[in-house]
Formats: C-alpha cells, structure tokens, sequence
C-alpha cells in the first residue's frame, strides 16, 4: 500500500537544493541589475529609444515599445508585436536598461525572421501550460485516491508535467539566442562602446541563469514525481 512517507524521500532534498538554487540565481539577477543600474550609458539613451533603435536597424517597422509596470517584467509579446519595457528600463538611460531592452528587442528579430525554436515554444506554449496547472492535481489525486486506475492518473500527470518541462527546455536556447543577438547589435550599433559592453554582458548573463534554474529545479521534480510512481508500483 502507498506510504505518504514516500513524500519525504532522498529526492526531496535535492528539489529543496534545486529551489534554492533557483532563489538564487533570482536574487543574483537582480543584484547585478541593481549594480549596472547606477551606470549611466555613455549614449544618454533609454531603455526604450536604444530600442527602437535596434528595431529599426534591422529593418523592423511594425513592432512597437511600450511600457508595463512591474519590476523586471520586460518582455516582448509576438501576438501584440510589443516589447514591453518595466519600469526601470523603459525611461532609464542606464546600462542595465539598455541591455534587457536589448534582449527583448532580439525576441522580437527571433519572431521577424521566423527563429524555429522560438516558433516552437510559442506553439506548445498552450500544451504546456495547461500540464503546468494539472500535473500535480492529477498527481496528487493519484497518490490519495489509492484505487485501482490511480497509476494512470500519475502517469498524466507526469507527462503533463513533461510538456511543461519541455517549454522550459526550449526557453534555453530561445533566451541565449536572444542574447547574443542583442549584445552582437550593441556592439556592432555603437549604442554601447566596449567598457560598457562587458557590463552589459554581465547582465544577460545573471538573466540567463533564472532560466537555468528553472530547468534545474523542473528536473528534480520530475525525478521526484518517476520516484513517487515507483513507489506506488512497489506498494
């Protein structure tokens, strides 16, 4: 028969180091931003004009920059063509901002010149969000529920969980390329001379590693949750 004390196996702790992790690399993102943020751009330019710059150096016209509130909620939306721009980045002429507006405006040239792995995410991303609000339901109604039929409510819910996982492991290499492509145009822009480059650098790359994280911490999870089913088959 299943055991709850199955909930607090040897993999627990490795999810715990996996959330901590994650915390982490949060808390870093957000103290470099914080640092490069006192550095003010040699351009004078904001968040938001570099840009439109950008936009428009690559031959990009119908996109447009926007600003949405929050803290580091910059992001671009395919289906408006905006790239939302926060509060700290949209009107600060830091190098900070420039370097997340950047970022966001290389999902946008992702998006104009059909970039497969980012075509990718955006079709699973219905799929996998639905799998991220019903694995663990299902999950969990497995391991109460301890009825004959019940392993196959586990096992939707771990794929379920699967294609979540999946949307996140497709992120990698949708927000590296993001990246490099902004830092490749900075550079290559005159928007920031070399010095502030490699600060610049230093922001995407503090930014990259929540995305790491998160990867790292699905991965625990799903290794608890095959753990769980086992258990299950054992009891």
């Amino acid at each position: 028969m299943y055991s709850y004390d199955m909930l607090y196996d040897a993999t627990y702790g490795l999810v715990l180091l996996g959330i901590v992790f994650s915390l982490l690399a949060s808390a870093y993102v957000k103290l470099t931003f914080k640092r490069f943020s006192k550095t003010m751009a040699t351009s004078g330019l904001t968040g938001s004009q570099a840009a439109e710059k950008i936009l428009r150096s690559q031959g990009i016209y119908d996109v447009g920059v926007a600003w949405v509130s929050g803290n580091l909620t910059d992001h671009y939306n395919p289906e408006t063509k905006m790239v939302n721009l926060s509060d700290s980045v949209h009107s600060s002429s830091t190098v900070a901002a420039i370097a997340v507006a950047a970022h966001e405006c290389g999902h946008a040239i992702q998006h104009a010149k059909g970039y497969a792995p980012l075509n990718f995410r955006t079709a699973l991303y219905p799929a996998a969000n639905f799998g991220s609000k019903a694995s663990w339901i299902l999950v969990m109604l497995g391991i109460v529920f301890n009825v004959p039929g019940a392993g196959m409510l586990i096992d939707l819910g771990i794929l379920c969980f699967v294609l979540a996982l999946l949307f996140q492991i497709v992120t990698l290499p949708v927000e590296f390329n993001a990246s490099s492509r902004a830092l490749q145009i900075l550079k290559t822009s005159d928007i920031l001379p070399d010095t502030e480059m490699k600060k610049a650098r230093k922001v995407l790359v503090a930014a990259a590693l929540t995305y790491v994280a998160s990867v790292a911490v699905a991965l625990l999870q799903l290794l608890r949750l095959l753990v769980l089913r086992g258990g299950r088959r054992r009891g």
